[in-house]
């Protein structure tokens, strides 16, 4: 979940200690040392930062929710069952547990199982619209008599899960897992029982075998030899013949299914009912040969009788489509990420997906006017210089894309011989992090916290609920992990393990740690595993399960993996990089984009998705409603890891095409992240885009020079050729007018020379990227003439006339502290009664521009600047509404005369659907500002509160008392 800028805008169904060898992890000794080479980590939060939010006041440690017979070390988070661990459903179940084909909701007397063959579709084909396959319960799995009080998880592997139920006199364990279609009972104490809503459908019972139907589609449930069924109404119930084990099995099969059929694949299944899967487990290895990632996803059966071995598994689509060795069965499953193919009789399965290359940066080719290199000069020029990192938010969000945005123009700088520009880039980069990666006593921004009770590293200030929902982490550490590989190019000495290099590894192994043994953090957090693809949200704790808007941001992780690893020479994290990217990439192309047209439902009206949720997707996005917005989240950051978005070109025009459509002409806002995928497709039309509107804004992790770079070049390379790999992991070929180019980058401090699948040979010197052809630019180092079209320095908000005059006189105020109050006014006394103020829906996208807000006015100030910074806190609440984002501007006359001299505008906060204030600090950083502070001499501050995105009204808490706790306050920067 990426709360970057606010809440969805619809309805749902609901980041490897590097050691001497280069290529080993390690643990760290003591979760308690706080010293890892010359960076350093604390063990201890800064004053007044909250855990990660569990469940009531004793979520503070998860493990609470675990069994004896858990795993020790870390537990997992962002997992599609992590709602069994965070945020448990009235502390006591979880949310639907989205395993496919079925899904699954823990109540008192068991498991709810569900399989749902009809998408529930909502919105608008040209605006925010859905999909989901929402949970409903076709029976409950248990214990006859059982009432457990919660639901713990008395294991897991790497896709399975086991939910575990006591009520003291009987229990209930049951396994179930991604690409199961069957679930594993363990019970004590009563009879096996699946519970209905009403009689069940039975087509067929004898002996330790029955076979119903529900909802029109076709279950068996399998009991030990020897025993029977007995249908009771709406039960159906087994003693087990004195046995503990049973099973329940999905057939894919329909109440249009022969039943010869129907009998034949029960007959099948049931051959592999009581070897029951106790263990899943990935393995990959990158064949540089073939450019190939070869991963085999094996399976640990455990025999309840006899000594069978083998189960029955479902897969993905990104799965069959790169399956090696296998034949699944005729019969396919519905599932949320289109049709699931199933083998039989299996232990393990393979796929082997083609490696198309990665690059630091797209290479310098030709113009030979020399005109447009002079442009990108330009354009280099005005974003190299003075502070790169200026005007980003200091939380971990805006710090990487800060830092990461610094890091291609370092690139492009290289590339052109701008040594000096390069070098001050590079310069701030490793002051930026070198600030992060060192914790001093009593710090409390820019340094990282380790917390033992949920095995994660925390970045403060912390942003977008990666604190207390541990969202996020991936897309926000993969700035730093790829800055930080740029760094290590030019700077070894920065990167190695005895300096700052196992801090980037510890960020590595926090958001997807690629060692198992590794107890300080779960194995691959933000990776899961069996669905290809990366959870942003932490908890699941959704209608829908977990989900994840922005695709690309994982890439971008995955990318700086492959580089990092490359540029340390380290190959466990280089590889496990190879991993996450190919298989992701595979995923995108087949549940973010459809590309193949075949997973989406048929009557959903769109062929992008802005989220994958649990069960479904949706054409929308945390922070907004624009289509520029819900398919460019899905492409940023642009990078030389941004090539996967060029595998299928013929479908980038369908995707421009739907937002052009959508939007209702081009785009806007974000064109140049919207240029840059469609360069990929056409980098012609692309590069005409961008030169007939080139006083566009740049998104804020973008820049002119990297963008014009970007599609100049592409439109001179053409389309990604996947006919063509390499036998290196820094390559990419590209094909235009039939004629081919090759490309490869050399971190070594040796030639290297790469072999191409056609049998070219490109020799790369030290350091640098070379290509075939006839491309270089013309010209190098030095300042080129800027562009005719200056791009702007600043993007200050637009001026607005004051919401309300103040009075001409005031009382002198003594204090900088201010509460708010009815009225809607700011009072240096706090209230006696806690009340709320009601903030109007935006109905519409406001951000960054008062609309209908709420003004708070203090005039009377005198004083001066005392160094600190504007400082507020506010106790919002959207009550149960989704889609909302409340937002605040202060502003400063210094002398009363109507004309505010200082203006800051703070991104807005994203509330969330549950009832119960929440906290919105200054915090989240500014959106802009401008002007300056200065003395105040009779002078006035204004706040202003609007809701920037939602539908509904939100409402701010105030006249709130010191014994009603949870005041709005506003401290403003003077001594009064």
């Amino acid at each position: 979940m990426r709360l970057t800028r606010g809440r969805p805008l619809f309805t749902g169904a609901a980041a490897l200690a590097l050691v001497a060898s280069a290529v080993t992890f390690v643990a760290l000794q003591s979760a308690a040392a706080d010293t890892l080479g010359s960076g350093s980590y604390a063990t201890t939060r800064p004053a007044g930062q909250a855990p990660p939010a569990g469940c009531g006041s004793i979520g503070t440690n998860p493990r609470q929710w675990v069994t004896a017979n858990a795993p020790a070390g870390a537990v997992p988070t962002n997992d599609w069952w992590s709602s069994l661990l965070f945020k448990k459903f009235n502390c006591s179940y979880s949310e639907p547990l989205n395993a496919h084909p079925m899904a699954f909701k823990p109540a008192n007397n068991g498991l709810g199982v569900s399989y749902t063959t009809d998408a529930a579709i909502s919105g608008t084909a040209t605006g925010v619209g859905e999909y989901h396959y929402p949970y409903t319960t076709d029976f409950t799995l248990g214990v006859a008599g059982l009432n457990s009080p919660d639901t713990k998880v008395d294991g897991w592997t790497d896709w399975t899960v086991t939910p575990y139920w006591s009520d003291g006199a009987r229990t209930l364990r049951a396994t179930i897992g991604h690409g199961l279609p069957f679930v594993y009972a363990r019970t004590s104490g009563g009879s096996a029982q699946l519970t209905f809503g009403g009689p069940p459908a039975v087509w067929s019972n004898s002996g330790a075998r029955i076979g119903f139907t529900v909802r029109g589609h076709d279950f068996v449930a399998y009991a030990p030899t020897g025993a029977t069924w007995t249908v009771s109404g709406s039960t159906i119930t087994s003693t087990l013949a004195g046995k503990d084990y049973y099973s329940v099995a999905l057939l894919p099969t329909t109440t249009s299914t022969p039943a010869a059929d129907r009998t034949a694949l029960a007959d099948t299944y049931g051959t592999y009912a009581h070897n029951h899967v106790t263990g899943t487990r990935v393995s990959w290895a990158y064949n540089a040969g073939a450019s190939t990632v070869n991963a085999t996803y094996a399976f640990t059966t455990t025999a309840r009788e006899g000594s069978g071995s083998g189960t029955v598994v479902s897969l993905y689509p990104h799965q069959w489509k790169n399956l090696t060795g296998a034949t699944p069965i005729a019969q396919t499953y519905v599932s949320a990420r289109g049709p699931m193919k199933t083998l039989t009789g299996v232990s393990s399965f393979t796929t082997g997906t083609k490696y198309q290359g990665v690059l630091p940066e797209i290479p310098a080719v030709a113009d030979s006017s020399g005109a447009d290199l002079a442009t990108l000069g330009g354009y280099l020029d005005q974003a190299a210089s003075g502070d790169p990192l200026a005007g980003f938010g200091d939380d971990t969000y805006w710090t990487g894309k800060g830092v990461g945005r610094a890091a291609r123009l370092a690139e492009i700088a290289d590339q052109l011989g701008r040594t000096a520009q390069r070098d001050a880039l590079l310069n701030a980069i490793r002051t930026r992090l070198t600030n992060w990666f060192t914790a001093s006593p009593g710090e409390a921004t820019r340094l990282f916290v380790y917390d033992a009770n949920w095995g994660t590293l925390i970045g403060y200030p912390a942003s977008y609920g990666s604190d207390s929902e541990l969202n996020d982490h991936h897309f926000h550490y993969g700035y730093y992990i790829a800055a930080a590989a740029t760094l290590a190019k030019f700077d070894p000495a920065w990167a190695a393990s005895n300096a700052y290099g196992s801090m980037v590894n510890l960020l590595i192994r926090d958001a997807n740690n690629p060692d198992r043994n590794d107890t300080m953090f779960p194995f691959l957090r933000d990776f899961d595993i069996y669905a290809g693809h990366d959870w942003a949200s932490g908890h699941g704790a959704f209608g829908a399960g977990n989900n994840q808007e922005s695709s690309s941001e994982g890439m971008n992780f995955a990318n700086a993996l492959i580089q990092w690893g490359q540029a340390t020479g380290n190959t466990a994290v280089r590889d496990a990089g190879l991993y996450i990217y190919t298989t992701q990439a595979q995923a995108i192309q087949e549940y973010w984009f459809d590309s193949s047209n075949q997973n989406f439902p048929s009557t959903f009206a769109h062929n992008t998705v802005g989220m994958v949720w649990g069960d479904g997707g949706a054409y929308a996005t945390w922070f907004s409603a624009e289509p520029e917005m819900i398919q460019g989240i899905n492409m940023l950051p642009i990078t030389g890891g941004s090539l996967y978005m060029g595998y299928k070109p013929a479908y980038n025009s369908v995707n421009w095409n739907e937002m052009v459509t959508n939007n209702g002409g081009p785009p806007t806002v974000w064109q140049d992240v919207l240029w840059s995928f469609q360069a990929l497709g056409n980098g012609d039309t692309a590069l005409a885009n961008f030169r007939a509107n080139s006083g566009y804004t740049p998104e804020e992790g973008e820049s002119k020079a990297h963008t014009f770079h970007w599609l100049r070049n592409l439109a001179a390379l053409g389309q990604v050729d996947t006919s063509v790999t390499a036998n290196t992991p820094l390559y990419a070929v590209f094909t235009k007018n039939g004629a081919k180019t090759y490309v490869a980058s050399n971190l070594t401090g040796s030639p290297l020379t790469v072999t191409f699948s056609d049998g070219r040979t490109l020799t790369v010197p030290a350091g640098k990227t070379a290509t075939t052809g006839a491309f270089t630019w013309v010209g190098g180092g030095g300042t080129s003439n800027p562009p005719t079209s200056q791009p702007p320095t600043s993007n200050p908000p637009s001026s607005q006339p004051p919401s309300s005059q103040p009075p001409s006189s005031q009382p002198p105020v003594g204090s900088n502290l201010f509460y708010l109050r009815s009225g809607p006014a700011l009072n240096t006394t706090a209230g006696t009664a806690a009340g709320t103020q009601t903030v109007s829906a935006a109905n519409g996208n406001y951000d960054g521009t008062p609309h209908n807000p709420v003004t708070y006015t203090k005039c009377g100030i005198t004083g001066s600047t005392n160094g600190q910074a504007t400082a507020f806190t506010l106790y919002v609440d959207a009550a149960n509404t989704v889609g909302q984002g409340i937002q605040v501007r202060v502003s400063y006359d210094l002398t009363n005369n109507g004309s505010y001299e200082r203006v800051e505008t703070y991104r807005y906060f994203a509330t969330d659907p549950v009832p119960g204030t929440e906290t919105y600090t200054q915090a989240v950083g500014l959106s802009s500002s401008s002007g300056s502070l200065g003395a105040m001499s009779n002078g006035c501050v204004r706040m202003e509160v609007w809701n920037a995105i939602g539908n509904a009204a939100t409402t701010v808490r105030i006249d709130a008392s010191a014994a009603n706790g949870n005041q709005s306050t506003l401290r403003i920067p003077y001594t009064v």
